[in-house]
């Protein structure tokens, strides 16, 4: 069997002052290659260069990547503020259509920071512009100084629904991971179940309710140290499982319960 083709949804960037591009982070592509064991295929998150219908039809399964602009805040029905901060509404254009068809189809997705916002967005749900900023709260945004290393590290708990699909997954009802992210859910879409949680209250895994197919999200950065972190390596496994049996014409809708 040839590996299973993995669409990585790209960032806009200007290199320079006018050098525009699309771009991806190498722990993101070395994830799916060494971890999920798929093809990694930088997907421009453009919907004027993109056929929807040809790239699902190309990949067996898609990673909605982290990024630095926040989902433009009309998607779900508010007014942009300076809070908001920047956006990339060409993304917003094509995420928020793809996630919705990719679940209806059953076929294979895993969000991270901002595809978890994306995806509780395209189902309904609103996101808060600025968590920090609320009663009761931590920070969790990426450290401001400090080795890559520093920044990516694991800085607090996430507690699992027990017996859900994240805590089988993990075998365990509570893990440790990064944080870098500085907006989060306020409500989730009427489909999005939430089974993780910081000790604040912030929601940091969710999942798409009867789903026909694996529809994850975690609202951390499991891409770093993906092949050697006890939780970040059962949740590429699980979604590579997913995305080989898409590759074959099945539906994998629960991740194999694997031991941490």
């Amino acid at each position: 069997m040839t590996r299973p083709v993995i669409g990585i949804i790209g960032n806009f960037h200007v290199i320079g002052d006018d050098y525009r591009v699309q771009a991806c982070g190498m722990i993101n592509i070395n994830a799916v290659s060494r971890v999920v064991g798929g093809l990694p295929l930088v997907v421009p998150a453009d919907p004027h260069v993109i056929d929807i219908p040809t790239l699902l039809d190309t990949c067996d399964g898609f990673v909605f990547t982290g990024g630095r602009p926040n989902v433009h805040p009309s998607y779900y029905g508010e007014e942009e503020t300076e809070a908001h901060g920047t956006f990339d509404q060409c993304r917003d254009e094509l995420v928020l259509e793809m996630l919705q068809v990719c679940v209806q189809r059953g076929q294979p997705i895993l969000g991270i920071c901002r595809g978890f916002q994306e995806l509780n967005v395209a189902f309904g749900g609103t996101l808060d512009p600025e968590i920090r900023d609320l009663p009761g709260r931590m920070n969790h945004r990426m450290p401001p100084d400090g080795t890559i290393e520093e920044k990516f590290a694991l800085r607090h708990e996430v507690n699992l629904t027990p017996g859900g699909v994240f805590a089988n997954l993990w075998g365990r009802t509570s893990v440790m991971t990064n944080s870098l992210h500085g907006q989060g859910i306020r409500k989730p879409g009427p489909r999005i179940l939430i089974e993780g949680w910081a000790s604040d209250g912030t929601p940091e895994a969710i999942l798409v309710r009867d789903a026909p197919g694996f529809a994850l999200a975690v609202q951390w950065h499991p891409e770093w140290n993906a092949a050697n972190d006890p939780v970040s390596r059962p949740l590429f496994e699980a979604f590579g499982d997913a995305c080989r049996a898409w590759q074959c014409g099945e539906r994998a809708a629960t991740p194999a319960v694997k031991s941490a």
